[in-house]
């Protein structure tokens, strides 16, 4: 081998080293990055959106650091749709479970039209008509109440801030295979071209709205689309917009998580990479009661929404061994997730 192609070697070596470097620690340097540089000011912005809806205990206000980074927390995921002279409503209602050292996420969807008691009402009604009667508060009381599961916290958005949102992401890739027309004459009237390379804010939100197959089909694709804004937000080019997405928010965005939980969890998440995202839809049958149409749940699928409740909030987790007295039950989650892509 003559010199100079030793020297061509070398600096090709050099250079596939360096390219390696980069890849390995980009992660680490990049959460480095934010935590010394994007994080005190990300939390001045975060300010705007903190919004407690109930008191919490001396106690659990201390904790709430520790235990938001190490073990599985809930948050009640709230879609409002607000219009001009209307009450607010929430269109998207997702129970979600997050373990933040294992970067997984569970979604669980209830159909805005459930059939269900709304607390503090003391009457039957659909879900999504708690947010109108009685604000977030209401609703989080009517969701634990219908699954008979606890929530740690809730983050809510207003559909008018989703636009800019996903236009701030460059927009958002959406599997549509099939034009979606709205024909219906009393809905807003709008279609989507199928197969484009990505779709705009206001694309993204017809998706989402779109109710004119079934209300099961809708809350698919919201958590379709929920698991494109994650691929879309959580590439790492996308950082330094943060606080052009903060900024768009502003009062479309409330949560009763602390700024310093946020951008602990964000983080994090740098650290470890894009979560793993399984989901699951608690269906149900239609049926109109005195003329107006209700989401009947079935027992079976609210009884398997629980248990995937309870086992990601469990220490041991989703993939744990099932113990006997559950078994039944687990073995009917497992079927349900058991790969990140699939979505009921």
């Amino acid at each position: 081998m003559t010199r100079k192609q030793k020297i061509g070697t070398g600096i090709a070596t050099a250079c596939l080293l360096l390219l390696a470097s980069v890849w390995i620690w980009w992660k680490p340097i990049s959460a480095t990055m934010f935590d010394w540089f994007v994080a005190d000011s990300l939390e001045t912005q975060l300010q705007q959106t903190y919004q407690p809806v109930r008191q919490m205990g001396g106690e659990q206000e201390e904790t709430e650091p520790a235990v938001v980074m190490t073990e599985p927390f809930s948050i009640l995921l709230v879609g409002s749709d607000q219009r001009e002279n209307e009450k607010a409503r929430s269109d998207t209602l997702i129970y979600a479970v997050v373990r933040p050292l294992e970067n997984r996420i569970l979604l669980i969807s209830i159909p805005r039209d459930t059939y269900t008691e709304i607390v503090g009402r003391n009457r039957m009604d659909k879900i999504n008509h708690a947010y109108a009667f009685g604000g977030i508060k209401m609703t989080m009381d009517t969701v634990e109440h219908f699954l008979d599961e606890k929530l740690n916290y809730y983050a809510s958005i207003n559909f008018h801030g989703l636009v800019d949102a996903v236009d701030a992401l460059g927009g958002v890739k959406l599997p549509i295979e099939k034009d979606i027309v709205n024909r219906d004459p009393n809905h807003e009237q709008f279609t989507i071209k199928a197969n484009k390379p990505i779709y705009s804010g206001q694309e993204a939100l017809y998706y989402v709205r779109y109710r004119e197959d079934s209300d099961f089909n809708r809350t698919k694709r919201q958590q379709i689309f929920l698991q494109a804004m994650a691929d879309q937000a959580f590439q790492l080019k996308q950082l330094d917009r943060v606080p052009e997405l903060l900024n768009i928010m502003g009062d479309n965005f409330k949560t009763d998580m602390r700024p310093e939980l946020l951008t602990g969890i964000l983080s994090q998440l740098l650290r470890t990479g894009e979560p793993q995202v399984e989901a699951f839809t608690i269906a149900g049958d239609g049926k109109k009661i005195d003329g107006v149409y209700y989401d009947i749940p079935h027992e079976d699928e609210l009884k398997e929404a629980k248990q995937l409740i309870d086992d990601w909030m469990s220490k041991e987790g989703p993939d744990a061994k099932p113990s006997e007295p559950t078994k039944d039950a687990a073995e009917g989650s497992a079927e349900t997730v058991t790969s990140k892509s699939e979505v009921r």
